[in-house]
């Protein structure tokens, strides 16, 4: 029994001729810890068991087995073909004339104090944006797999003695992309924060810390993370794109994964995916992945695959196509999403859900209407008289009295069209019953005194250009005038702030 594979050459071999081929052979749960249960305070020793020759279907004329161990203490070994031992090296042969598919039970027992790490489940999950992002998530599963701890734990012990719990395993090393960022490391609890990251030039490395030494038998969970820029992975010509990632990454040195299942999620829109794997791995059905603003989901490539070790981490490449109009599909989500909300409030502010009418309130709100437009007249009337001031001002310097009159003339026709309007929304505001009918009457007759004044300024400039009044006299008189103008401006604004 066995699997074979077929080895092509890269030139055909001539008879008698000789080529060298290295087979490099990795297995997994071969050793076998013995005694199965030990103390805190106790040595690991395990047990190998494999073939003393090349387990080959031709006929091999001389051949050598080298077993290299973890230690140089050995409990026991087989001697056939009285094999010679150095320190912690067996070496079995050479063995001459040896028949195809030859089988001799080797058997080893030796101290071996390595940590037996196993990854039994892990969950990889690459999403892909063309945003310029790749999210990357593990979720692990690790046990110790080596000899069960028996009896308690100590604490105490543990830290004072450095023999004590050898064979644990305190802490191991991860070995991340060199483009890594936004790292973390969290499990159930949440963020675990004995871990240490240290930036290389070509990678990342991260010291992995669990909250408890793990022993023989004992489990831990937990889920790292980070970000990868798409430009270092993502390749694309036209609407063809290329996603070339590690199936699996570096967990831990010479790592043991019992099962991964690897999930990659494509942009929405994505089609025609081909994955292209550098060894056989099981597809299952692709599934949909919905996150925030998709409508019809992300297709997720799914992919399992068992017995998985350190030379498994090669690149898979994943093959699609992607209609580059489909970026716009989320910001014109949003704008629209925006532009419904915005809608709806200016067309719920404008309705009335009351189910009778309130007259004292629509009468607040008439008075409210009609007290705005009042403020906008006033305003506009008081600004007409400094426009008059500037036009007497310029007469004053012309002495063109053309000027004064057409300055005069618009002031008068303006101001009466104002005060016009101004009146009839004061009667406006006696039919609605409001006191603010006095308030208005009130400011009418301070415009009128304003009015007054800013006539006589003007009679005064016209006097001062003939000759008929001093200079002196003009000036005593002019802020004679300004200041009563003043007084009677702060009382009409002090009426429009109380409206």
């Amino acid at each position: 029994s066995g699997k074979f594979f077929s080895v092509k050459l890269p030139s055909p071999l001539a008879p008698g001729a000789k080529v060298r081929v290295s087979v490099e052979m990795v297995l997994t749960h071969v050793l076998q810890p013995y005694p199965t249960h030990i103390t805190q305070s106790e040595k690991q020793f395990v047990v190998f068991e494999g073939n003393h020759y090349f387990y080959s279907p031709y006929f091999t004329k001389t051949q050598t087995t080298r077993v290299k161990l973890a230690s140089r203490n050995v409990e026991s070994y087989t001697k056939l073909g009285n094999p010679s031992r150095t320190e912690d090296m067996i070496e079995y042969g050479p063995f001459k004339d040896i028949a195809p598919y030859s089988q001799d039970t080797l058997k080893v027992h030796y101290e071996n104090n390595s940590p037996f790490l196993t990854i039994t489940s892990m969950t990889r999950v690459i999403e892909v944006s063309h945003w310029g992002n790749i999210a990357v998530e593990e979720t692990v599963d690790l046990k110790h797999t080596g000899a069960v701890l028996k009896g308690p734990f100590s604490r105490y012990d543990y830290q004072r003695q450095p023999d004590s719990g050898i064979s644990s395993v305190k802490s191991f090393k991860t070995i991340l992309p060199a483009a890594a960022q936004d790292v973390y490391y969290r499990d159930e609890i949440g963020n675990i924060s004995t871990s240490h990251l240290l930036v290389l030039d070509d990678s990342v490395e991260m010291e992995i810390r669990p909250r408890f030494p793990l022993f023989g038998g004992w489990k831990t969970h937990y889920i790292i993370g980070y970000n990868l820029p798409s430009y270092e992975y993502l390749y694309n010509l036209g609407d063809q794109y290329a996603l070339k990632m590690r199936f699996v990454d570096h967990v831990f040195d010479e790592q043991v994964t019992d099962s991964l299942t690897v999930k990659i999620i494509l942009p929405e829109g994505a089609k025609n995916i081909h994955v292209d794997s550098p060894y056989e791995i099981n597809r299952a059905s692709d599934e949909l992945h919905y996150t925030y603003l998709d409508t019809f989901g992300r297709p997720v490539i799914v992919a399992h695959k068992s017995n998985l070790v350190e030379q498994h981490i090669q690149d898979i490449v994943v093959h699609y196509t992607f209609n580059k109009i489909l970026m716009l599909q989320e910001p014109l989500l949003v704008v629209g999403a925006f532009y419904i909300l915005f809608f709806t409030v200016i067309v719920y502010v404008r309705l009335d859900f009351s189910i009778t009418k309130d007259p004292a309130a629509e009468a607040r709100m008439k008075v409210a209407c009609i007290t705005e437009q009042v403020l906008t007249l006033v305003n506009k009337r008081l600004g007409l008289y400094r426009h008059f001031d500037e036009a007497v001002n310029k007469y004053k310097q012309s002495r063109d009295i053309s000027t004064l009159n057409s300055g005069k003339k618009s002031l008068e026709t303006e101001h009466k069209a104002l005060t016009n309007e101004i009146a009839s929304l004061q009667s406006k505001l006696k039919t609605e019953g409001s006191d603010l009918c006095d308030k208005v009457s009130e400011i009418q007759k301070l415009d009128g005194q304003v009015k007054e004044l800013v006539l006589k300024s003007s009679v005064e400039a016209e006097r001062l250009v003939a000759g008929k009044l001093k200079k002196d006299t003009y000036i005593e008189n002019e802020k004679m005038h300004s200041n009563k103008r003043q007084d009677l401006v702060t009382k009409i604004d002090n009426i429009l702030d109380a409206l």
